[in-house]
């Protein structure tokens, strides 16, 4: 239970204003409890045995030396699985335990469960199994003419978005083929949980998630159990970004407490935890811009093709956003865009922060430079003549009828002063400590992008967010199984509750799935919108009741009657009720609250698919040493359009991280694969910004124009800072070099080793 008691005569933070994290002091101090804390008395140890190939037949497994082990409680294989052999975000593919092929390096093969975590280590070590490997598919061009790695075949979707005039051709045209490399979500908490076997016969789970109820539904179709028999807690959460969405360890762990009765914990290393959970999709992409003399948009035509790997995940949604906006925030009359997301035998991508626009984004900034170049035109005067509205179409053929302040979000971003003064100490030039460049040699860079992405889910999904509210003694009591990964719902709810019910003392109860509905998945976005609508709509209807309620006890208008500084009091002045002495029976209301409905994107990908949509934009200063490729991002200047914003602090916090991991994919971020194998998974060779790599992030507007039907009018903040960051470094890298940097993220020899294009 959250606690956000204040000291007397200090009024707790209401809505708009910055609001301290109630789980901030106890991260910066080592006493919150993350998933990897968890503990049990009678707990053993759980392991996973993971393939060596990338693609190979099993012809057998032999468990008989890792169960004669002292200590070892379980050695499970997929014969043990009791249920569904398969789970799967959106479709069922996956198996829980390979069986008889295994598909990606890393695949899942036998879990053991022991008494202490050497033990384990061992009975991994003593399981055998006779692999035949065979050729990997690696190449995702050459996918759908391959033999099918998966019995649902290797494409997964394909949209062809077609929309306008296929006949337009622009006076002006430029071409481009682009490369974004894999990321990986890097979250510091490695997978970790803890299971215990109930006395109904089920489970209780406790884990670092994004989305309850949906692990709950697969875990119990793999456990052959009803739902309510699996219940789950959110654990913990050291960071997710989208990784924690797809299972990862869930049924291993259920499956070994239920064989052997007891707890069991598991805790994945860096290592495994690179092989235990989704990647961004990295993307191949060609586009051809075309334009009248003027810098107006014609005709956008693209080829976009993502690596799945080898299970589908949420790539058929990836797909959709990278098609749907492939085309970036302006008014583009005809299109032609073809989307596919096949399955290779490469580590299995899915959700990460943008999900789709990230690479898109990077590709279609890159085109407007491009044509700015060929018109001779200044680059930001050419996206101001294209962006979007207001009342205008998107190239999936729907029409913005929320807020779209796109002009707002890059005149301010673009027209921001800049605080980045030349480097006069050795250590501020690229190289740092290295002392390196050339002061001489040394070039500057400087760049803008914009992007934008969908909020919320889409394509018909009946996406639903529910709350319980209860308020009892004065106290108000908040319960949702939102997932909390970070994005600050443990303020905004609380936030929420004082604004609607006039309580200074707010607890947020565990998110769980045993007492209350889905609060649906910490993504897109969405949970501001959604589960922040849920916890207005519960509060609303306890006010509603709690006023009729005083009401008809004493006599009073109800219409008079308002809640504030923990009082019922009227608004003539002549009643006034302490809140605690009117709630000593409590009120509670339990609501369910839906957005507007999508539709699906017909065959031609067009279609209202989308609720409401964010911008952002981003301005980045490099300095370049060309002679050894290395770059120092100098500053970093963004703004975005945020609605509303509840929380200053929070949303500032919000564009600061998102532009981090901006940054490390535009320069320093890969998951290195290499015929299907990982090369680089730990932290000392998979590289992220630390702080001596982040430059300051001036944040120059947040651009408050109410969103209609969201929650006080405020949008989701958490993924526009990560879409058009990447796209503004590496434009100003190519400032700085003259180079077309065709690939995220660049890499030294691609500066070093380059020659200016003529």
């Amino acid at each position: 239970m959250t606690d956000t008691r204040v000291e007397a005569g200090t009024r707790p933070p209401r809505l708009g204003e910055s609001a301290p994290r109630p789980d901030g002091t106890p991260k910066v101090a080592g006493s919150f409890a993350f998933s990897s804390d968890l503990w049990h008395d009678r707990m053993l140890w759980g392991g996973t045995l993971r393939s060596p190939h990338p693609s190979a037949r099993i012809r057998s497994i032999d468990i008989g030396p890792a169960v004669a082990l002292a200590g070892v409680h379980a050695v499970l294989t997929a014969a043990d699985v009791p249920g569904s052999p398969t789970y799967g975000l959106e479709h069922s593919d996956q198996p829980v335990l390979a069986s008889d092929v295994v598909r990606y390096e890393g695949e899942p093969v036998a879990v053991v469960a022991a008494d202490h975590p050497a033990t384990v280590r061992r009975a991994l070590e003593a399981i055998v199994v006779d692999y035949e490997p065979t050729d990997p598919l690696v190449d995702p061009l050459q996918a759908e003419a391959a033999d099918p790695i998966h019995p649902d075949g290797n494409l997964i979707r394909r949209i062809h978005l077609r929309h306008g005039d296929q006949g337009a051709v622009g006076e002006v045209q430029v071409e481009g083929t682009y490369e974004v490399g894999m990321q990986d979500q890097a979250f510091l908490g490695p997978e970790s949980g803890l299971a215990v076997p109930a006395e109904d016969g089920g489970v209780d789970l406790f884990v670092a998630t994004q989305w309850l109820h949906v692990d709950r539904d697969q875990v119990a179709a793999c456990l052959g159990l009803e739902p309510e028999r699996v219940r789950l807690t959110l654990a913990g959460v050291g960071g997710a970004f989208g990784a924690r969405e797809d299972l990862s360890l869930h049924v291993h762990l259920c499956l070994l407490a239920l064989h052997t009765g007891r707890p069991v914990k598991m805790v994945y290393s860096r290592e495994e935890s690179f092989h235990g959970h989704v990647h961004r999709h990295p993307a191949r992409m060609w586009y051809r811009h075309h334009a009248d003399r003027d810098g107006r948009l014609v005709r956008v035509e693209a080829r976009l093709v993502l690596d799945g790997g080898a299970y589908a995940s949420s790539s058929s949604a990836v797909i959709a956003n990278a098609t749907c906006f492939a085309a970036g925030p302006y008014r583009v009359p005809s299109a032609d865009i073809d989307g596919a997301v096949v399955r290779t035998n490469n580590p299995p991508c899915g959700a990460m922060r943008g999900f789709g626009a990230v690479q898109t984004c990077f590709a279609h900034e890159a085109q407007m430079d491009r044509l700015a170049d060929a018109l001779g035109m200044d680059p930001v005067e050419l996206r101001r003549r294209n962006v979007l509205a207001t009342g205008d179409r998107l190239v999936t053929g729907q029409v913005i009828v929320g807020t779209a302040p796109v002009a707002e979000v890059l005149d301010a971003c673009a027209e921001h002063p800049s605080a980045a003064a030349l480097a006069a100490d050795p250590m501020s030039l690229p190289g740092g400590a290295g002392r390196t460049a050339d002061a001489g040699h040394v070039r500057r860079g400087e760049a803008v992008a914009l992007g934008f992405k969908n909020l919320l889910f889409s394509e018909g999904f009946d996406d639903s967010s529910a709350a319980v509210c209860r308020i009892e003694d004065g106290v108000a009591t908040v319960t949702c199984a939102c997932a909390e990964v970070g994005q600050g719902f443990v303020t905004l709810a609380q936030q929420i509750a004082r604004e609607v019910l006039g309580v200074s003392e707010v607890l947020l109860a565990p998110a769980e799935t045993a007492t209350v509905g889905s609060a649906g998945s910490t993504s897109a976005s969405r949970q501001t919108w959604m589960s922040g609508g849920a916890v207005q709509a519960a509060c609303e209807e306890v006010r509603h009741r709690l006023l009729r309620r005083v009401a008809e006890s004493y006599g009073v208008d109800v219409d008079e009657l308002v809640l504030a500084d923990d009082r019922v009091v009227s608004l003539g002045g002549d009643f006034e009720a302490d809140l605690t002495a009117v709630t000593t029976v409590p009120v509670e209301a339990e609501v369910e609250f839906h957005h507007a409905p999508t539709q699906p994107l017909d065959e031609d990908g067009q279609g209202d698919a989308h609720v409401s949509f964010a911008f952002a934009a981003h301005r980045a200063i490099v300095d370049v040493d060309p002679d050894l490729g290395l770059v120092k991002v100098v500053e970093l200047t963004t703004s975005q359009d945020v609605g509303r914003v509840l929380n200053p602090l929070q949303a500032v916090g919000q564009l600061e991280g998102g532009a981090a991991q901006g940054v490390g994919l535009a320069v320093m971020e890969e998951v290195q694969v290499q015929d299907g194998r990982i090369r680089n998974a730990s932290f000392t060779d998979y590289l992220i910004p630390t702080a001596l790599d982040m430059p300051p992030v001036e944040v120059a507007a947040l651009i408050e124009q109410p969103e209609p039907g969201a929650p006080f009018g405020a949008k989701g903040i958490g993924e526009p800072p990560s879409i058009s960051s990447t796209a503004a470094v590496v434009a100003a890298i190519r400032h700085a070099t003259g180079l077309d940097l065709e690939r995220a993220p660049v890499r030294p020899a691609d500066i070093a080793l380059a020659e200016a294009r003529p």
